[in-house]
């Protein structure tokens, strides 16, 4: 990756960390958009795998160290969506829309089935309902912010010129 890649990947990260921690809360919503996940994906799909995995490490654990009863089921789930995207970069970078909505929507949704299985919260009814009712809409809410965030920030993960 380039200097101007990197620095431009970075701004979009620092971007979307701060839209996770201060529009999120505003937003109250029940189904709310991830914008750390959307952000470790747009970050995996532009370094190799074990880096990936690093960074979806490091958020992770900075998002689990607000929840302590959960600590490293985010962690774990990070790490594990980094490295997938990463791996399956060739397959899912391309341009197009609903390419985009689908790696947007089965990246949070794989967070969420990793999470709520590694944290072991509640009985198999509640989990049930979370990963089959409550991940879906999230993951899809994630995904259409997912979009919407490409699209803002187009010009800044715009591959510069050779």
């Amino acid at each position: 990756m380039r200097p101007t890649d990197f620095f431009r990947t970075l701004i979009a990260f620092i971007i979307l960390v701060l839209l996770h921690y201060t529009l999120r809360p505003l937003l109250g919503w029940r189904a709310a958009p991830d914008f750390l996940v959307i952000a470790t994906l747009l970050v995996a799909i532009r370094v190799r795998p074990g880096v990936a995995a690093l960074i979806g490490l490091c958020v992770g654990l900075v998002a689990d160290s607000v929840d302590v009863h959960v600590f490293g089921a985010g962690a774990l789930a990070m790490c594990a969506i980094g490295f997938t995207a990463s791996w399956l970069k060739a397959v899912f970078f391309a341009d197009d829309v609903l390419l985009n909505a689908l790696f947007f929507f089965l990246g949070k949704w794989a967070f969420d089935v990793i999470f709520v299985l590694a944290g072991h919260r509640g009985d198999v009814g509640q989990v049930a309902i979370q990963l089959f009712v409550w991940s879906p809409l999230t993951a899809a809410v994630t995904a259409l912010f997912g979009l919407v965030t490409l699209l803002i920030l187009r010009p800044v993960l715009r591959a510069s010129p050779s």
